[in-house]
C-alpha cells in the first residue's frame, strides 16, 4: 500500500512535493493497533513518531508521574484522528515521552517514521528538512497553545470551585 496519500493528508507534511513524501514514505513502517491497545507509555524513550492512516488515538498523562498521587489514573488530553500525527517531539530532542498513546478504536492503521532515517533525509535534502522543520514547528506551536488552554479553563473552574 502506498503511504503518499496518508503522508500528503497529515499537516506536518504541508507543502512538500510528491517526491518529497516519497522519499518519506520510502523510510516508513505500518503498525495495527486494536482498541486499548498501548502505542507507547509516557516517561519512555521515544524514537519515532506516528500518523494515523485510519482510526483513533487517544494522547493521555497520568498525574501521579508528577507525583501527584491524589489523582489516580490517566487523563485523555487529546484524540487523533486520521491525517493527523503524534511522537513528533521525539524528532526534536530525544527525550523521554510527554504522554501516553492508547489506541481508542478497532482497526487502527498507523505509519511510523523513525527519527534517525528521517534526520538523514533532512541532511540530505535541505529543502524538504526545511519545510519538516517549519512545519513541525507549527504542529507544535498549535499542540502548546492548546494544552495552554485547557491549562487555563482547569485553573478558572479550580477557582471558581474554591469560591463555593
Amino acid at each position: 500500500m502506498s503511504v503518499v496519500p496518508i503522508l500528503s493528508q497529515a499537516d506536518i507534511f504541508d507543502e512538500m512535493s510528491n517526491t518529497q513524501l516519497e522519499l518519506i514514505s520510502s523510510i516508513t513502517d505500518e503498525a495495527h493497533y486494536q482498541a486499548s491497545d498501548i502505542i507507547f507509555e509516557e516517561n519512555t524513550i521515544g524514537n519515532e513518531m506516528y500518523i494515523i492512516a485510519s482510526g483513533e488515538v487517544e494522547i493521555l498523562v497520568d498525574p501521579a508521574m508528577i507525583g501527584d498521587e491524589s489523582d489516580k489514573g490517566a487523563h485523555v488530553i487529546a484524540t487523533m484522528r486520521r491525517g493527523q500525527s503524534f511522537g513528533e517531539v521525539s524528532l526534536v530532542d530525544e527525550g523521554l515521552r510527554s504522554a501516553s498513546a492508547r489506541c481508542s478504536q478497532q482497526d487502527t492503521h498507523l505509519i511510523l517514521i523513525p527519527r534517525d532515517k528521517l534526520m538523514l533525509l533532512c541532511d540530505m535534502y535541505p529543502q524538504l528538512g526545511y519545510k519538516l522543520m517549519r512545519n513541525l514547528a507549527a504542529d507544535l506551536a498549535m499542540k502548546i497553545r492548546h494544552t495552554d488552554l485547557q491549562v487555563r479553563e482547569q485553573l478558572t473552574w479550580a477557582h471558581e470551585d474554591n469560591k463555593k
